[in-house]
């Protein structure tokens, strides 16, 4: 069966198929997550709205029995600021990438859709993106199938305390159980609070948010732990953001021979020569 729809669409990532050919995978708001097929991508009028994270209401054909199609666009939205950040750009890739994780093709799930979007929109206003993915983290858990329970202590139901969580039962143990459990994690007390916390703001009235980078990167940790734990999903793009902590040095040391290698020749009078020369050479840091 073959359906023309109007529906808003997040494009997830395309790969080359045959020689100008693409394959376009866009999870809309109406049917979910679709393949679709774009012919001569190249030379294509839709060359600018094929790109990963853009959003944009897409005209579509559907095939629910094949490849779909994209017949037009309107109302583009290309995440500027999240694009010209490489950090930004990979939590972003990582979210969505996620999401597409959680979800079977062909699957409606319009809640999803406009919890990533706003997630990204988020991210473009300048929110921390680290602290929004740990929320998207949390909240996205139940379409794995897992539910935690971050508020009471799984032995005595109290609330309110100093918890640790517990691996071994998937809960929090309160100060007066922590004996139950040998290998705790040995938590900052702030961590579950904070996810407890997570697991119900409401992304529309989110205005600020802010954490020390100490208690970010034990979240970061953490995180990681439950999804190795539970989920058992290894993303690319999370295996990138792992790896960004060493591209930030990269990225502080090539600066500061930058600014020593002009200083060096004349500062600002340094010939423009030798200055996009120090540029290239920095570029290198960063191929893949």
């Amino acid at each position: 069966m073959i359906q023309s729809i109007t529906s808003q669409g997040l494009v997830l990532y395309n790969r080359n198929f045959r020689e100008d050919d693409k394959l376009v995978k866009i999870f809309t708001e109406q049917v979910g997550k679709r393949m679709f097929f774009v012919k001569h991508a190249g030379q294509s009028k839709l060359a600018p709205v094929i790109q990963p994270l853009v959003l944009a209401r897409f005209l579509l054909r559907i095939n629910d029995d094949g490849l779909s199609y994209i017949e037009d666009y309107h109302e583009v939205m290309t995440f500027p600021k999240i694009n010209s950040d490489l950090f930004v750009m990979a939590y972003a890739t990582y979210v969505a990438a996620l999401a597409d994780a959680s979800l079977q093709d062909n699957q409606q799930d319009a809640p999803l859709f406009a919890f990533l979007q706003k997630t990204l929109e988020l991210m473009e206003a300048g929110l921390d993106y680290q602290v929004l993915t740990n929320i998207f983290e949390i909240q996205i858990l139940t379409r794995f199938g897992i539910s935690l329970n971050f508020n009471e202590c799984v032995f005595c139901h109290r609330v309110g305390q100093a918890f640790d969580f517990s691996f071994k039962y998937g809960a929090c143990l309160c100060p007066e159980h922590y004996h139950e459990d040998e290998k705790r994690c040995h938590l900052n007390p702030n961590i579950p609070y904070l996810l407890n916390q997570f697991q119900a703001i409401n992304f529309e009235t989110l205005e600020t948010i802010s954490l020390k980078s100490e208690i970010k990167q034990e979240l970061r940790q953490f995180m990681d732990q439950i999804y190795e734990e539970y989920v058992g999903i290894h993303l690319k793009s999370k295996k990138f953001i792992d790896s960004l902590a060493d591209w930030g040095q990269l990225l502080k040391r090539g600066r500061q021979m930058k600014k020593i290698a002009v200083d060096a020749m004349g500062g600002d009078y340094a010939p423009q020569a030798i200055v996009e020369g120090v540029n290239q050479a920095l570029a290198g840091f960063f191929r893949y």
